[in-house]
């Protein structure tokens, strides 16, 4: 009897709210090291090495497999003042992305393909569906009372939102026609027109030589580039078919992320208006700061992914906030789950007693 009280005793105590808590935070500071350590590329050819990508999916992805654990756990009991359908939403989107997460490691690292659309997308767009309606449900199941300038607050954070996405994922069209595309790229354009015109008329006795010469060397690199891509190709025929008939979803899918992005710092604002000052706002302002970190990450993610043009490795420092969205989606729900039991216990000794 002594040894089995004894063992769910010590099984109560690694599951308790304080050590759970406690290797959240040490899981995210061990992100935060490695991330810092050795996210600077060895070159511009080489990249980043192999073994940082995987510890980078490693951290993410156990990240988010821990959270949606918790928030499953939060499910299961019919204690949770927020309701178990809030926590059935946003631990499906916490085990969405860990699958997602899995999905893009494989295609990235085993086939060696940057595709602009994979399978993980339907995870990560299924994540942002659970997710929004799981908050959704939060935040209308607690009435919002709110005063003028919270309004005001959070019309700002809305409005800031959009203009951030719409700056971020933006096409070089449009921002071409609003002038912001860079100068740089304006000078290059304006400069290599008369280039073009000047070599097309110069004499061809000038040229030849440089045409026989440059025909010469054309015939050995011609097939060269062919035969590399053939060797390089790691992918099954399968998978590039595949990416192939999911690439014209490009645009659809990267605006779904746009608005669900926006949608999602909007919730969390409300979220933590809403939940600010009473017993459990602890808790849902994890979740919001949690959100507002997948925002950061999102939105850098998909700027670096325009910006460099498809020469974009994943894993750059800022995407640490991934790691730290996951870790603060369960820290808040280890905190509710803590506070509900302990209410719970507190009401029965009340009866008791």
């Amino acid at each position: 009897m002594s040894s089995t009280s004894e063992k769910s005793s010590t099984s109560s105590s690694l599951l308790s709210a304080q050590t759970l808590v406690i290797a959240g935070i040490v899981w995210a500071v061990m992100a935060l090291l490695f991330f810092l350590l050795f996210s600077v590329p060895l070159s511009a050819e080489e990249g980043l090495p192999l073994w940082y990508s995987i510890g980078t999916y490693i951290f993410e992805c156990g990240a988010y497999l821990g959270a949606a654990l918790v928030c499953f756990r939060n499910w299961q009991s019919p204690h949770m003042v927020s309701g178990r359908n809030v926590w059935l939403g946003i631990g499906l989107g916490m085990l969405f992305y860990f699958i997602a997460g899995v999905l893009f490691g494989i295609w990235e690292l085993y086939f060696e393909l940057d595709p602009d659309v994979s399978p993980a997308d339907a995870f990560y767009l299924g994540s942002y569906v659970v997710l929004i309606g799981g908050m959704v449900v939060a935040v209308t199941s607690k009435r919002l009372n709110l005063e003028i300038w919270q309004w005001g607050l959070l019309a700002g954070i809305a409005a800031f939102g959009i203009a951030v996405a719409i700056w971020v994922a933006a096409p070089d069209s449009w921002r071409a026609q609003l002038g912001m595309a860079p100068a740089a790229t304006q000078e290059v354009v304006t400069e290599s027109e008369p280039a073009t015109t000047a070599t097309g008329r110069a004499p061809a006795l000038e040229n030849s030589s440089k045409l026989q010469a440059k025909g010469a060397t054309a015939t050995d690199p011609a097939s060269a580039p062919e035969e590399e891509e053939e060797a390089e190709i790691k992918a099954p025929a399968w998978v590039m078919a595949l990416d192939k008939q999911l690439a014209p979803h490009k645009n659809a899918i990267n605006l779904f992320y746009i608005v669900g992005d926006v949608f999602l710092l909007i919730i969390a604002t409300a979220l933590l208006l809403a939940f600010w000052g009473g017993r459990f706002s602890q808790s849902w302002r994890m979740i919001a700061a949690a959100t507002f970190s997948l925002y950061i990450a999102d939105m850098y993610f998909k700027w670096r992914d325009t910006q460099a043009e498809g020469s974009y490795q994943s894993g750059s420092l800022l995407e640490v906030f991934f790691v730290f969205s996951a870790i603060l989606f369960g820290i808040g729900a280890i905190l509710e789950h803590d506070i509900s039991t302990r209410s719970r216990q507190s009401r029965r000794s009340r009866r008791t007693a």
